[in-house]
């Protein structure tokens, strides 16, 4: 049965869309970034919510005229025709009210940006910095799988392998919407490469995931900020340990530090390092809206803590387990390979259910 409420909407919607399509083309507007970015987004929300609504209105108006065909018509065949066009096109309306319901809750606008990933190891030792390692190579090859791109900033590499931390900055359509599942503890369960007995340890890593801040998300002045400058570390070319290219930039209000040395030029350093540094402080106010959330989404409770353990490696048994869905797959090293789509498309479905439940459309 069709849920004819959702039609009463329809109008609305076509009205705003119709509108913020006008808008954006307005010369004041396009002058103002920052609304113009926001009303872009809204449009390709409204886009989105337009077509589904055509869709439905398309099957409602398929059943009323097959309804109509069985009240008028006597020939059985044409009556038999109608009924097996109602029954397929009422099949297809849980799944599009299902969609347009989804489409109604205002989207997290975070969720289209880019993301800045931090990877560190955790409790473990030198086993924890190699399965920062492990981590951090399982997301290469998924934002290959994605069509991402990846741009490592600074590095710290373990004793024995792997990285006592590692951030990067990926950048693709939609990155932070996907990216945010993998937020909290990691836990590896194997026997490490240093373990002479053959005995099973227990290691983590940490893995933080930030929405990239655009320039106009934040107002940082330049007067806030110490530049200090300094030599890099680690592989590189003959430039590394002779040239100032380093960078470390400290945001005096907040006491946030970060730092760059991927790029031989302190020119491409210091722009990666601003990216991050407008990250880091745009989210500490995200951060109180990630923790109001967390009470009421599971699948969110480790971005709202980010010392939650969400998900255990255990290398034995070829078993990943997600805490947060209680959700076991023994697929390890194809998940390890990045294929993460199984995990993070049923992390997706949870929390697609509890902002229905919470909008109570």
């Amino acid at each position: 049965m069709a849920d004819y409420s959702l039609l009463e909407k329809y109008d609305a919607i076509r009205y705003r869309f119709e509108e913020v399509g006008s808008q954006i083309t307005d010369p004041s507007v396009m002058s103002d970034m920052k609304r113009y970015v926001k009303l872009n987004q809204e449009y390709k929300r409204l886009e989105s919510l337009t077509n589904a609504f055509k869709e439905y209105k398309a099957i409602i108006d398929n059943i009323e005229s097959g309804k109509q065909m069985l009240d008028e018509e006597t020939d059985e065949d044409l009556r038999e025709m109608a009924r097996e066009e109602i029954e397929a096109s009422e099949a297809l309306i849980p799944e599009k009210e299902q969609n347009i319901k989804l489409l109604l809750i205002p989207a997290d606008p975070e969720d289209g940006k880019n993301a800045i990933l931090e990877i560190r190891a955790g409790t473990g030792g030198d086993e924890a910095s190699i399965f920062a390692g492990d981590l951090f190579r399982m997301y290469t090859k998924y934002c290959e799988r994605k069509g991402w791109r990846m741009e490592v900033t600074n590095t710290s590499e373990g004793t024995s392998g792997g990285y006592k931390e590692i951030v990067a900055t990926i950048s693709g359509e939609g990155v932070y919407g996907v990216m945010k599942y993998e937020s909290g503890v990691h836990r590896v369960q194997r026997v490490p490469q240093t373990e002479t007995q053959g005995r099973v340890h227990t290691s983590a890593a940490t893995v933080a995931v930030l929405p990239e801040a655009e320039e106009f998300d934040i107002d940082l002045k330049e007067s806030d900020i110490r530049k200090d400058t300094y030599c890099s570390s680690g592989p590189g070319g003959q430039s590394v340990n002779t040239t100032y290219s380093a960078i470390r930039l400290t945001h005096i209000p907040t006491g946030i530090v970060v730092t760059c040395q991927d790029q031989k030029s302190q020119i491409k350093n210091l722009a990666k390092a601003m990216i991050e540094l407008r990250t880091r402080i745009y989210n500490q106010e995200h951060q109180k809206y990630l923790d109001a959330i967390a009470s009421k989404r599971k699948t969110m409770v480790s971005t709202g803590d980010r010392s939650a353990k969400i998900r255990t490696y255990n290398w034995p048994q070829g078993r990943i387990t997600d805490h947060r869905i209680n959700l076991t797959i023994y697929n390890l090293q194809a998940v390890v390979g990045g294929d993460l789509d199984e995990i993070i498309g049923k992390l997706q479905v949870e929390e697609n259910a509890e902002r229905l439940k919470e909008a109570e459309i």
